[in-house]
């Protein structure tokens, strides 16, 4: 009864997910939105079903622990040493003066300074979920504000765990056990960098390396989430955050070249978790409470996004960054975060906030984490009501030590980093093109990023992985691999995204070019014809024939999808080029009989389905593409080409 009971909650639960997202998602409405309303209409606090929160919430932390381990992957330590002075010295100022800027106003209405000090951690934390998934809609993810705005609310997170040792303490110790919990918090936090950082860098790589030589996506998926958990299962040991240890490991794995790959696996357990994590937040909210306080809680919502918004944009501003850049960075980071849900938590179970407070503090939240989503769309237009002027041309030297985001824009990307790939990828770097590239072989992209190129791991395949790589900014797609199956998987995800994207498909032969065709390829080389090509004009260029000619010839023969090149005689099985490829085209001979019926007819009269005449040999004298009046003569050799089947039944209507 209990597993059915438990059934019947995921059922309603999922049933109630896609009804509410789908609606959402038709109105353009953030999906971290419906999560919340299914969180309340699915709470105890409403009429109706109910579901168990806290198992929903016990499972709903792996997706913070996900989404921090993503965020690690575009984060690197050398990224974060170049953003060392901006993102510590600013997200230190940021956590520092919010939380006593709003502790002050709190304290200023009547709130004890322990429970005035809680409502400013708590209004101090963003919500790096709500920012960086917001931002990724909007593909705005690689600009400077958002670059700056995530790691800020990255560091918030790392800021938030001193907050949970001093919550607790205020409580029930004095000044000095404060300073010597967080001394070893402290301690903890660097031992846990060692670990998972410095460790993890000599261990992940060579486990990667080997993971991905076995070429199984499925065991690929294992590792990932191993190292994702057993990073946050370090941390957690520790008596830290999980997210705090997953990040880590992201930004250990963000300097390899498993990095897109490693995000496109994790990302659709983190966005399914993460759902989760916002209907157990929902689950939270008394709606017949909100009834009570919804002004109190509007009020603060108010409060905390002014306050912080205004306080991001100064502190910005005066690192030396543009107006704009600043008042857009404070947009971003003015939402409240999901780690303020869990301070509160602690706080009401420290006793220092009452119910009622509680209440209001979760409804303020709640009211800025609706509205966030609305203030990060419109960033851009809310900072030029507050800065029109442009960013001077002459940026300072501060400004300029922001590192700007540089993704591939009208680049040439290489599904396949083999022969063919390297080769090409060869002739673009001469000519100045910029190429980036996805291949299977660990080895080979592990020396080929040794040697400076922008190869990374990961299969083609894959549309995330291909949207990463910047398929929606390339001017050429070239599947330079010969796995048909695969490059008809990579065409298909290709088309439903960028249907006018040209592509070009290499094929060991002609056997799947009709196929790939048909698929959406732009343009298909099989590789054996093209080497007869090459080799058919080097001759003719050795032999005198000139280069206008030649070009003329190559030109004519890749129009004509390589007829010459696929007229050949078939062989026998030992020594044929058919074996592999039964039904391919080919060439047959066929000498007319002495009593042969067809005799006197002209070739366009005799009715050889599926075959076109090539040649006619009469009387020893060779004659290519004969007219199709030639009049057919005893003893004459007719040259057909098709296929197979077609050409037995040809001979048979002409030896009958």
């Amino acid at each position: 009864m209990h597993l059915e009971s438990s059934f019947a909650q995921i059922l309603m639960l999922l049933g109630t997910a896609v009804a509410v997202v789908l609606l959402f998602q038709k109105l353009h409405i953030p999906s971290s939105l419906g999560y919340l309303l299914v969180g309340v209409l699915l709470g105890p606090h409403t009429a109706g079903p109910v579901v168990e929160a806290e198992p929903i919430q016990a499972i709903a932390e792996f997706g913070i622990v996900f989404l921090l381990f993503t965020i690690g992957l575009n984060f690197s330590l050398p990224q974060i040493h170049a953003l060392r002075h901006l993102v510590l010295g600013l997200g230190t100022a940021q956590v520092a003066l919010t939380t006593v800027v709003v502790g002050l106003l709190a304290w200023a209405a009547g709130l004890s300074p322990a429970a005035a000090f809680v409502v400013g951690a708590v209004f101090a934390q963003s919500s790096t979920t709500i920012i960086s998934k917001q931002l990724a809609e909007q593909s705005e993810e690689h600009g400077r504000h958002a670059r700056l705005g995530v790691a800020m609310s990255v560091f918030q997170d790392v800021t938030a765990v001193p907050f949970v040792i001093v919550i607790p303490v205020l409580a029930t110790a004095g000044a000095a056990s404060l300073g010597g919990e967080l001394a070893g918090a402290l301690a903890k936090a660097a031992l846990a960098f060692v670990l998972v950082f410095f460790v993890g860098r000599r261990l992940l790589r060579p486990l990667f390396q080997r993971v991905a030589a076995r070429r199984s996506a499925e065991l690929f998926t294992l590792t990932v989430l191993f190292v994702s958990l057993a990073a946050g299962a370090t941390t957690h040991s520790l008596g830290l955050s999980m997210a705090f240890g997953a990040f880590l490991a992201g930004m250990v794995l963000g300097e390899t070249e498993f990095r897109h790959q490693v995000e496109t696996t994790i990302r659709p357990f983190r966005d399914v978790l993460l759902g989760l994590f916002f209907i157990g937040v929902g689950t939270l909210v008394d709606p017949s409470a909100l009834a009570h306080i919804w002004h109190w809680g509007l009020l603060g919502a108010v409060v905390l996004m002014v306050v912080k918004g205004s306080l991001v944009a100064a502190i910005v501003r005066r690192a030396g960054i543009d107006m704009q850049t600043a008042w857009r960075t404070g947009a971003l980071l003015a939402v409240g975060g999901e780690f303020g849900f869990a301070l509160l938590s602690l706080g009401l179970q420290a006793q220092l906030l009452d119910a009622m407070l509680g209440q209001i503090v979760l409804a303020s939240v709640l009211f800025s984490m609706v509205a966030g989503p609305v203030l990060i769309r419109y960033n851009e237009a809310i900072a030029l009501r507050l800065a029109p002027q442009r960013p001077p041309v002459g940026a300072p030297a501060s400004e300029r030590s922001l590192p700007e985001a540089a993704p591939l824009a009208g680049h040439v990307l290489l599904a396949g980093y083999g022969r063919v790939g390297q080769s090409l990828g060869h002739f673009l770097e001469a000519e100045g093109i910029p190429y980036a590239a996805l291949d299977l072989d660990a080895d080979r992209v592990r020396e080929a990023r040794l040697a400076g190129e922008r190869v990374h791991y990961g299969d083609s395949a894959q549309g995330e992985l291909l949207d990463a790589m910047g398929l929606g900014t390339a001017r050429l797609l070239v599947i330079t691999h010969d796995d048909t199956a695969a490059a008809l998987r990579t065409l298909q995800q290709v088309r439903s995204r960028h249907p006018t994207l040209p592509v070009m498909v290499r094929t060991r032969d002609q056997s799947a070019v009709a196929e790939l065709r048909a698929a959406g390829a732009t343009e298909v080389i099989p590789e054996t014809l093209e080497a007869g090509l090459m080799i058919a004009s080097q001759a003719l260029l050795q032999l005198g024939v000139p280069l206008a000619r030649v070009l003329r010839r190559i030109q004519a023969e890749r129009a004509g999808h390589y007829r010459h090149l696929r007229e050949l005689f078939a062989g026998d099985h030992l020594h044929g080029t058919f074996e592999t490829d039964p039904d391919a085209d080919r060439l047959h001979a066929v000498k007319v009989p002495q009593e042969c019926r067809l005799v006197g007819l002209p070739l366009s009269g005799l009715a050889l389905e599926g075959v076109a005449v090539t040649a006619l040999v009469h009387q020893g004298r060779r004659q290519l593409q004969p007219d199709p009046g030639t009049l057919l003569q005893m003893g004459d050799t007719l040259v057909l080409f098709g296929p197979a089947d077609a050409l037995s039944r040809a001979e048979g209507r002409i030896l009958r």
